[in-house]
């Protein structure tokens, strides 16, 4: 079984890293179609698929649209139960429905204010009282759901295991750290799991290195590193002999070569090659061939 996803940039989206999340996190197979956000007519490229006309959208096998993000995880846990979507426990699978369901209709101000950019980090934002307000909502939320649910026993997530609520809020976690906001010492722990997760470093690196800087989601702040884990030293190089002859990623035979602790492999064309430069330990494929 096997779903089209539609994604929009890899930096910039933050809807699409929650829809693509659903997927990568819970290992649900899909083919995916990106939609190039420097080409203003998102719509006309989800023309095939409409009326959809926001991403992600998600086709399933059999031909239904699935337009929003909190309809696309509410059929992918009715068609996947096992999957683990939501938490198994009664008051901890109410509690990340409603973190779910306030975060896709709330925090209005954090959202317009901050617009995710997952290329750039700014040391100094100001944020304005609402988005300081929405700052103490997710605070108080993310407690109640910790506190509620035993979390705490259970690892750094919401309301135990990843689910749907931690897709959800992972974004949110983007913002903070991007736009270095003021949270509490609960909350920047929760905002460090998200930076270190491996899924959540995959979707920054391919936001590295695919598509076009796009100008209007810059602010004129001062930038500095990225505050997650600090990648592995690695290279693109034009020539030497891989150790591998096939792509970890596709199978294909290599054509692209990096470099990393003196070593040369390959990969089977430039976005697998760079994404794997700009953070090594990120791909369980490549780290095994290393």
């Amino acid at each position: 079984m096997t779903y089209d996803l539609y994604l929009g940039d890899y930096a910039y989206s933050s809807w699409s890293l929650r829809g693509w999340l659903l997927f990568e996190k819970f290992g649900i197979s899909r083919s995916t179609t990106m939609v190039d956000f420097a080409d203003s007519s998102v719509g006309a490229q989800l023309a095939k698929i409409a009326p959809a006309r926001t991403v992600p959208a998600v086709l399933t096998p059999e031909g239904a649209l699935l337009s929003d993000s909190l309809a696309i995880a509410e059929e992918l846990a009715s068609r996947h139960p096992d999957a683990g979507l939501w938490p198994q426990a009664p008051i901890a699978r109410a509690t990340a429905r409603n973190l779910a369901a306030e975060m896709h209709s709330g925090f209005m101000a954090l959202r317009s204010e901050c617009p995710m950019n997952l290329r750039l980090s700014y040391t100094d934002t100001a944020p304005s009282d609402a988005v300081k307000q929405d700052l103490q909502r997710l605070e108080v939320i993310w407690e109640h759901a910790r506190g509620v649910t035993d979390a705490q026993e259970h690892g750094p997530w919401l309301c135990g295991p990843y689910s749907v609520a931690d897709a959800f809020y992972a974004p949110v976690a983007a913002r903070i750290a991007g736009y270095n906001l003021p949270v509490g010492p609960t909350a920047q722990a929760y905002v460090q799991s998200h930076l270190a997760d491996p899924a959540f470093r995959r979707w920054r690196t391919m936001g590295m290195v695919h598509g076009a800087t796009l100008p209007w989601y810059a602010k004129d702040f001062q930038t500095h590193d990225w505050p997650g884990p600090k990648p592995r030293t690695a290279k693109a190089v034009n020539s030497g002999t891989p150790e591998n002859t096939l792509c970890p990623y596709s199978g294909k035979p290599v054509t692209h070569l990096m470099e990393i602790d003196g070593r040369i492999f390959g990969m089977c064309n430039a976005f697998c090659r760079d994404k794997t430069v700009a953070d090594p330990e990120a791909w369980p494929a490549f780290m095994a061939l290393l």
